[in-house]
């Protein structure tokens, strides 16, 4: 058996999409034959990458299977379309990332599975950026005055941080 060819791809690929808009697109799997194939899943998806537990939460999920599928071949090509949520937004903070992405796995009658994704950012939030302690507290900025430690998160969502006045 041949491993699978993964075919993925959103219509509109704009750096970034936003809550409540329809992603639409499509998919196909190729190399292999009807028979080769248990089941397919389609998942719109996000999860997080960084310190701590790692966090997974899908939006969508679709399996087909020959059971759930008689009338057609599970590689055939197929188009998904789906609103997407307010929230979590993507997120590109120092300790922690969120990330969405959409998610094809197929599973083989061999007993392998094979997955493909692609990303994409939902909404438009500022990256976070580490502020490190420059000295005296008259050279710091903002953000580090306020903390009192060796350092502090930058605000990503444009709040200012509490001022010494």
């Amino acid at each position: 058996m041949n491993i699978p060819l993964i075919a993925l791809r959103i219509d509109d690929r704009a750096a970034i999409h936003w809550p409540g808009e329809t992603l639409t697109g499509e998919y196909q799997i190729d190399a292999v034959g009807p028979d080769d194939l248990r089941a397919v899943e389609f998942s719109v998806a996000w999860y997080t990458e960084g310190k701590g537990d790692e966090d997974l939460g899908i939006h969508l999920f679709q399996r087909f299977t020959a059971e759930n599928t008689p009338d057609a071949a599970l590689g055939e090509h197929r188009r998904f379309q789906v609103v997407l949520p307010n929230s979590p937004l993507s997120y590109e903070g120092v300790l922690v990332k969120i990330r969405w992405c959409i998610r094809v796995r197929v599973f083989t009658s061999q007993g392998r599975d094979y997955c493909y994704e692609l990303p994409f950012q939902l909404g438009n939030v500022r990256p976070a950026q580490a502020v490190l302690e420059t000295g005296g507290k008259e050279d710091a900025p903002p953000a580090v005055k306020a903390a009192n430690g060796r350092f502090q998160l930058a605000a990503a969502v444009g709040v200012r941080p509490p001022s010494d006045e």
